[in-house]
């Protein structure tokens, strides 16, 4: 996601160009897990390519630190009960709304903080972003944030150590899944705050972000850009009477949970099965019936 001179003669727009850079890549990466092959899929190439401005052997290493984290991590194998409590005031969650893309929206409204979990708060953080990407339209890509910040006031501000994370996870495991984000109503402490945590985001990831102000029309204008106003909650400046409810959402996320294990079950099982490639192995997952194969990568 940083900004880098292309390779020379390489053209971004060129679909040829792009495709050999894809298969360079593919083929540099060498075997895979079942669980790496199915992450690795073309899409998911092109956006570790974009981040590291189509330079293969940087987008190879970015890449490969991923799968070594998501081996150990194991995003897809966060489900709803080890993250919930975390969920309780709606201090984070997908939207049912999109934006007029037709894009997965995340709402963030720090000041409903209710824990002081570190490694909570980053778990339910991961398990939010893979379930954002597992409602992903066919065609897109990327995700909108809406970050609420009316009321925020200092003893709201996260720790360095857990911004620090969020930023690395974001950006280094997660590249070109943002579109566009949202500050809304920030009040003018939050803007010194922002400028210390500024130093862990990449001018790129800077240029996504958006402060809008609901008494401002010009910056309002922007967010309905994105938004229709019909949609967008009331919280937000729009007209949308909808509200975050715990009990609904836990049981949305729970069948969504189904979803995600099925999607990775014969994975986790011929890579349980097998010694795993590059010395991780991944843990199995018991299969369970699908409604919908999610988007994965």
């Amino acid at each position: 996601m940083f900004r880098r001179k292309h390779a020379p003669d390489f053209d971004s727009n060129d679909a040829e160009q792009r495709e050999a850079k894809i298969n360079e890549l593919k083929s540099a990466l060498g075997p895979l897990s079942a669980r790496g092959e199915k992450y690795c899929s073309e899409a998911c190439l092109k956006r570790y390519l974009e981040a590291r401005n189509w330079n293969v052997a940087k987008a190879r290493k970015m890449l490969e630190e991923s799968l070594k984290w998501r081996a150990a991590y194991r995003p897809e194998d966060i489900r709803w009960p080890d993250v919930s409590a975390e969920g309780e005031t709606g201090k984070m969650y997908r939207a049912s709304f999109r934006d007029r893309e037709g894009r997965t929206v995340v709402v963030m409204k720090p000041t409903k903080q209710n824990t002081s979990s570190h490694e909570g708060q980053i778990r339910f953080l991961v398990y939010t972003l893979e379930n954002a990407i597992l409602h992903l339209p066919e065609a897109q890509e990327k995700m909108v944030w809406l970050i609420d910040f009316t009321g925020w006031t200092m003893a709201h501000a996260s720790p360095i150590k857990t911004n620090r994370e969020t930023a690395n996870i974001l950006q280094n495991h997660y590249p070109e899944r943002l579109a566009i984000g949202f500050l809304y109503n920030p009040p003018k402490v939050f803007e010194t705050f922002f400028r210390v945590i500024k130093v862990f985001l990449d001018p790129k990831t800077i240029e996504k972000v958006n402060f809008v102000y609901q008494k401002d029309v010009e910056s309002m204008k922007v967010m309905y850009k994105y938004f229709d106003p019909e949609v967008l909650p009331v919280e937000f400046g729009g007209k949308n009477n909808v509200a975050y409810n715990h009990e609904e959402y836990s049981e949305s996320m729970m069948k969504d949970d189904i979803k995600t294990a099925n999607f990775w079950a014969d994975d986790a099982k011929t890579d349980h099965a097998n010694s795993a490639i590059n010395g991780t192995m991944v843990p199995e997952v018991t299969p369970q019936p699908s409604l919908l194969a999610a988007k994965a990568s």
